[in-house]
């Protein structure tokens, strides 16, 4: 562990907006939205991939689906100017609406649901559930909507009629995770009709639609000392703001005109499902904009060769804090602790991306940002997770190296992380991206 003194940028306000960003961000659709909101405060501006784009000054970024991509361009920047890369996403594991939704049992009225990525089925039961995503309409425009209510609930089983259930509790994903959303017979239509009411449009114009459910108990500090955080989809929207205050932070500092690097935010969709989408980090998106960047600035196949050359990409993503109630599953020589700054993640096996130079290219942005930070290796007898790093690294030839922070919880309706380390990432990717 790193022992720089705190002096980060960002302070505890950075950690009181993340609760405002958690709340305002219960989709990926929702997430890009509101992490486009910071950045045209910042003075970005959007740009759509249909468009021409020229190589002037200033932030740009493009949004497509549930994935947002945004860069600033310094002055003086050449077609071989290398990128500074922070690549998150904004998906997080949940219940999404199926394409026939109206469904119900033994008089009861219910919405028939998908597992999207690894879920911790038992986080979901007795939560008020609300209902987000977007609805596509004939016209061709797409509708957001954000019912902040609660409207379904997974009811678990009584004790009573399952005396075993606290030996080890089973669901079966496709009969036992049908929320419940009131009473009488299957009613077809009803779900879509009521959403797309609230959303203020016809319901005979709605042709498509990507909902989820969410937890509708907003963020909060938790403990005694309010030292700890706890809300929903920390994996990964934590990042995700982090990332976009940082960058918003560096393009409009004193010296982003001197930048000796381009800085670049990618927020990517449908991580937790493997990234094989026109959204993931899987796709050519991410590509393409550098390559339009570079060709927009007169660019040539040399110069982009000599860009990626000197590119690096720093994927942050949540990681693991030791459990107290389950250390012997945690790697007994690394022990990450909430507050104890951002953390390196590490295997050998290429599950992330990090290896000894990219150790110091974080050591360096975590030292010039005063900020602590941490290791993280897995437990040799235990699986371990990956991220969008090796993706990244091996789509694009880049130095990448995979970050986060210390979290409990994870991919739980519900996650717990400290409170200071989003301030104290957010901190660190900007020096990061600063160079």
């Amino acid at each position: 562990m790193s022992t720089a003194a705190r002096q980060a940028f960002f302070d505890r306000t950075h950690s009181d907006d993340l609760i405002a960003f958690l709340g305002t961000s219960p989709s990926p659709y929702h997430a890009v939205a509101s992490a486009a909101q910071r950045l045209e405060k910042a003075g970005f501006r959007q740009v759509a991939e249909t468009d021409a784009w020229d190589g002037s000054v200033g932030g740009r970024y493009l949004i497509r689906g549930g994935a947002l991509i945004a860069w600033y361009l310094p002055e003086g920047a050449g077609p071989e100017t290398p990128f500074r890369i922070v690549g998150t996403h904004t998906d997080s594991p949940n219940l999404r609406v199926k394409p026939l939704p109206d469904t119900g049992s033994a008089g009861w009225r219910q919405v028939a649901v998908e597992i999207y990525g690894g879920v911790p089925l038992n986080t979901w039961l007795d939560r008020d559930l609300g209902i987000s995503g977007r609805l596509a309409l004939k016209d061709g425009t797409v509708r957001l909507v954000q019912l902040d209510e609660p409207l379904l609930r997974v009811p678990q089983l009584a004790i009573h009629l399952d005396r075993q259930v606290n030996e080890g509790m089973k669901l079966d994903k496709q009969r036992h995770l049908t929320p419940i959303w009131g009473l009488g017979p299957v009613d077809e239509g009803a779900l879509i009709s009521y959403v797309a009411e609230r959303a203020g449009v016809a319901a005979d114009d709605v042709v498509g639609w990507d909902l989820m459910t969410h937890d509708v108990q907003p963020a909060s500090y938790l403990g005694r000392d309010r030292e700890l955080l706890a809300g929903p989809r920390l994996d990964n929207l934590l990042s995700v703001h982090a990332a976009t205050a940082a960058l918003a932070a560096v393009a409009t500092a004193d010296g982003a005109a001197g930048l000796p690097y381009i800085p670049v935010l990618a927020a990517f969709d449908h991580e937790e499902t493997g990234s094989e989408s026109d959204t993931g980090a899987q796709s050519p998106l991410l590509g393409n904009v550098l390559d339009r960047s570079i060709h927009s600035r007169g660019g040539t196949p040399e110069d982009r060769a000599r860009a990626l050359a000197g590119t690096v990409c720093l994927s942050s993503d949540m990681g693991h804090a030791v459990h107290p109630n389950y250390s012997e599953r945690h790697e007994p020589g690394h022990h990450p602790m909430p507050n104890g700054g951002p953390i390196l993640k590490v295997n050998v096996n290429n599950r992330y991306a990090t290896d000894g130079v990219g150790r110091a290219v974080f050591a360096a942005a975590c030292e010039k940002a005063g900020v602590p930070w941490q290791t993280f290796v897995s437990n040799n007898a235990m699986p371990c997770g990956t991220t969008i790093g090796p993706i990244t690294a091996a789509r694009l030839g880049i130095k990448t190296v995979d970050c986060g922070i210390a979290a409990l919880s994870m991919h739980s309706a519900r996650e717990l992380c400290g409170a200071e380390d989003p301030y104290l990432l957010a901190s660190a990717i900007k020096a990061f991206l600063e160079g």
